[in-house]
């Protein structure tokens, strides 16, 4: 008999993006053994996936249809090779466009002609195709629309090469790791900050034998002095509560620098099914509008639509493990809008999607749902950061920049930021946030461990 599922769900980070030598997240998971078998093959290492995970899928359309994947992988080689040339603007003193969304648009109007005849259908599809492409880079972006995202800079993010894998026992197993090595009690949990002093002299409570610039107050009233603090708070808690997160506020570099940077919401929706109506070996269930065109304004009416900017459900593998669970994803104000329905709503639109992609008005609904809800969470507010139009890399060094910026200042490195939204060229990323605390704890080190003399 199998094994009761374990039920396991990542709310958060899903996937090892580029597993592979240059991936320290992959190289901790490898030596704490926290992998699965495939993970380890030289030749999934090599695989150059972009950062798009190369699942074998079937496509459903609205209609109820499966797409043919020859017409499917057409229009996604056209939208791959587009978003690739995207990269020869880094740089550019006039780029075409202000957006990837308005250079893609632009590219896609000059390349899928109109067609007389019977091949309008096979256009008006290459285009509903492109539209949903549009959607997906929505989801890895974590923005509303492309037309918010840069184009100059777009090119700046790295993807490492290795085919995107996932930890068997759940991506906490690693966080689990680090944290044994630590002594008992390091760590404090449950103690939300309501703000950081700094620039200040703060004394504990009778010892006057030294002070400290930093005082960091918790939401319960605890106190904790310090000469150094590593800020990691995602950049959507930092664009709505910096002003009196800390105290003075910071300096309006940074602060323009938080302004200017886009954080956006990619949220998942699990649905659980006593049995599956998909086939063992598909992995990723797409969806295609088929009266959708990025040359088209979409609808703006939430309620009524939402749904579909969801781009499809990848399968979660194992079933003996998971049970029979399909992740949607979805990103940008429709996923904000998804947060706000009830279990039951989401359920429902969910149960409706499905009887029509499949064709099937007799599909069981899912016997469960789970949801993330990252844009609600007050200590997040949304899910990760993306180079907004009017923003730049410089944007990110600036974040990352420690305070006071004074080099004369006789207490340096008060403040030190860290997080996917403070490294230039992996941001959204695990890969990214890792490297930024390591990079900071080092900048640590060298002031306390300065260099020796040769």
């Amino acid at each position: 008999s199998l094994p009761a599922a374990s039920g396991l769900a990542e709310m958060g980070a899903h996937w090892i993006h580029g597993p592979s030598p240059g991936n320290p997240v992959f190289c901790l998971a490898s030596q704490y053994g926290l992998l699965g078998p495939e993970a380890a093959l030289e030749e999934n290492q090599q695989a150059e996936a972009g950062g798009h995970p190369p699942l074998p899928s079937v496509t459903y359309s609205s209609s109820g249809r499966v797409l043919s994947p020859k017409a499917v992988s057409e229009a996604r080689d056209l939208f791959y090779a587009l978003l690739a040339s995207t990269r020869a603007f880094q740089g550019s003193k006039e780029p075409p466009a202000p957006s990837v969304g308005q250079y893609l648009r632009a590219e896609i109007a000059r390349r899928v002609p109109t067609m007389a005849g019977g091949v309008e259908d096979a256009r008006r599809l290459q285009l509903a195709v492109l539209a949903a492409c549009l959607k997906l880079e929505c989801c890895i972006s974590g923005t509303h629309s492309m037309d918010l995202v840069a184009l100059e800079p777009f090119g700046e993010y790295v993807s490492l090469p290795g085919l995107d894998c996932t930890f068997p026992g759940g991506y906490s197993s690693l966080s689990e790791r680090l944290l044994s090595a630590l002594p008992e009690g390091t760590v404090l949990l449950n103690k939300p900050v309501r703000t950081i002093q700094w620039q200040g002299s703060f004394r504990e409570e009778g010892d006057d034998s030294r002070d400290f610039p930093v005082r960091v107050e918790c939401e319960d009233g605890d106190a904790f002095l310090a000469d150094h603090v590593i800020v990691t708070v995602p950049l959507g808690f930092l664009k709505e509560r910096h002003q009196e997160f800390f105290q003075p506020p910071l300096p309006e570099r940074k602060v323009e620098a938080i302004r200017r940077l886009g954080f956006g919401t990619n949220n998942k929706i699990f649905l659980e099914f006593e049995q599956p109506f998909w086939e063992p070996e598909q992995q990723l269930l797409e969806v295609v509008w088929e009266d959708e065109s990025p040359l088209e304004e979409p609808s703006a009416d939430l309620e009524a639509n939402w749904f579909k900017k969801l781009i499809g459900f990848v399968v979660l593998q194992p079933p003996e493990q998971h049970g029979h669970v399909l992740c949607g994803f979805i990103a940008g104000k429709e996923s904000e809008h998804m947060e706000t329905l009830s279990d039951a709503e989401v359920l429902g639109a969910m149960t409706h999607l499905l009887r029509r992609l499949t064709g099937n008005p007799s599909l069981p609904a899912p016997r469960g749902v789970l949801r993330s809800r990252w844009h609600s969470a007050p200590y997040t507010r949304g899910s990760y950061s993306y180079v907004a139009v009017g923003s730049s890399g410089d944007d990110i060094d600036v974040l990352a920049q420690p305070l006071p910026e004074d080099p004369q200042d006789g207490r340096p490195l008060q403040l030190l930021f860290a997080g996917e939204a403070t490294h230039r060229t992996f941001y959204s990323t695990t890969h990214g946030a890792l490297l930024s605390g390591w990079r900071e704890a080092e900048r640590l080190n060298h002031l306390l461990q300065p260099p020796i003399p040769r």
